[in-house]
This record gives C-alpha cells, sequence and structure tokens, in this order.
C-alpha cells in the first residue's frame, strides 16, 4: 500500500508529493534527479561512516544517485536547509558571546 507524503528533493528542495515507499527508478518532476538515493534517505549523514548511519547498508558511492539499498527511508526535510540553519544559528550564537558593548 502506498501513501502520498509531501517531501523535498535532495538536488532542487521542491516539495514533491510522492508515495511511499519511493520505487528505484523515480525521479523528481522538477529536476528528474533520483528520489531513491542516499541523499533523500533519512540514514544519510556527511559525519557518518560511509556517510549513512545504517550499520548493515553496503556501501554506495554516488549518494546522489539510484541504488538498490534496503534500508532506504525517504528523509523529512532537507539536510541541506537543516545543516545551513544550524551554522548560522551556532554562528549567531559566537558572534553574541564575544559581542563588545
Amino acid at each position: 500500500m502506498s501513501v502520498p507524503i509531501k517531501k523535498r528533493c535532495h538536488a532542487c528542495q521542491k516539495f514533491l508529493d510522492v508515495k511511499i515507499p519511493v520505487g528505484r527508478q523515480e525521479l523528481c518532476p522538477f529536476c528528474g534527479s533520483d528520489l531513491h538515493c542516499c541523499r533523500n534517505c533519512a540514514f544519510y549523514a556527511k559525519g557518518a561512516y560511509n556517510e549513512c548511519r545504517e550499520p548493515q547498508a553496503e556501501r554506495v558511492l554516488e549518494k546522489g544517485r539510484s541504488n538498490f539499498c534496503d534500508f532506504f527511508a525517504f528523509r523529512e526535510g532537507s539536510p541541506d536547509l537543516k545543516e545551513t540553519a544550524d551554522k548560522a544559528s551556532a554562528r549567531m550564537k559566537l558572534e553574541s558571546l564575544f559581542k563588545k558593548g
């Protein structure tokens, strides 16, 4: 049974109406990027070993390309936007700490 859910494309950051589970050959209707890929997965993490928090997952070299990973779970939100917001928040806190005044 597939359920339509709003998610974001890792490449263009546009909201998508995708059906879960996402098929291996599904593409973003806006930019044509693969949807069943590491960069759209909830387990994807840049700092983790093989950039994946799932220890049993096989290594995937091209993180933005479609793959056969059985552990794929479409991520909530966008990794790039969250990372940018976290960095901006940390920078603001650091600047306020050293603010002269």
